[in-house]
């Protein structure tokens, strides 16, 4: 036998499985023994003196057992097309998982990002506090991540006709987000972990087949019979493509 009930208890009570436990056995009154409690949902109710956390529960009997969606993408290249040059501008997160998705369907993805990666951002963004000096290129807005990856960014929209945002929620998991982003109604990753998840979708990329180039500019497209025929990056090199994917903000 299973339920699902929603229900708002005191923030100790939601975060001990014991006490939870405790409290949906005295207060619900259920025809079967509580075997296994699955947090579907969490948020903080803060309107009135004494904040309370609702939840939306997975309760199991004995004989039942909760069962998540399975989330096992398929990362690679297919041979077939990957004669395809399919470059995405900025390695944000619009183009980490233009990236992703390309890899999907089999296509191989070239991410070039005007900025450092991940890691060498860092350094630059202390040269702003310490020394007041802003790389170009490099700083809060532009490098590995976009701009949400050292201002704690948020992961939550009020759109319901943008894709599934479960999806992309499971594929920050997949790259070691934590799973409570998957039950908290305003979630959010934390400065401190983005960065090594941005860092596991680069690598993810690359193994996959992809490429990744960091500190590398679009700076002309040049089209022929109104079809793009190459690109030109960093002010003089050339590259013949046959799409691109603009994943930038600005």
């Amino acid at each position: 036998m299973i339920e699902e009930v929603n229900i708002q208890v005191l923030p100790e009570v939601a975060s001990d499985p014991a006490a939870l436990r405790s409290w949906v056995v005295e207060h619900l009154h259920l025809a079967f023994d509580p075997h296994e409690i699955v947090i579907l949902k969490r948020s903080i109710d803060a309107r009135q003196k004494q904040v309370k956390v609702q939840l939306r529960l997975w309760i199991g009997s004995s004989e039942e057992r909760y069962i998540a969606p399975n989330f096992e993408p398929n990362y690679r290249v297919d041979s077939n097309i990957a004669q395809k040059r399919i470059v995405i501008v900025g390695a944000g997160p619009a183009g980490l998982f233009a990236a992703l998705q390309l890899l999907r369907a089999g296509y191989k993805p070239i991410v070039i990002e005007r900025g450092k990666d991940v890691q060498q951002r860092r350094r630059d963004l202390a040269q702003i506090h310490k020394a007041h000096i802003v790389h170009p290129d490099s700083n809060y807005c532009f490098g590995e991540g976009g701009a949400g990856t050292y201002s704690d960014g948020k992961l939550y929209t009020r759109s319901t006709k943008r894709g599934d945002v479960n999806e992309v929620l499971r594929t920050l998991v997949h790259f070691g987000a934590s799973s409570d982003i998957l039950v908290d109604a305003h979630p959010h990753i934390g400065t401190n972990k983005l960065p090594k998840v941005v860092a596991a979708m680069r690598e993810a990329i690359r193994e996959a087949g992809g490429e990744v180039h960091f500190n590398t500019k679009l700076t002309a497209i040049t089209l022929e019979a109104d079809k793009i025929r190459s690109i030109q990056v960093n002010g003089h090199q050339e590259w013949l493509v046959d799409h691109i994917i603009l994943a930038t903000g600005h």
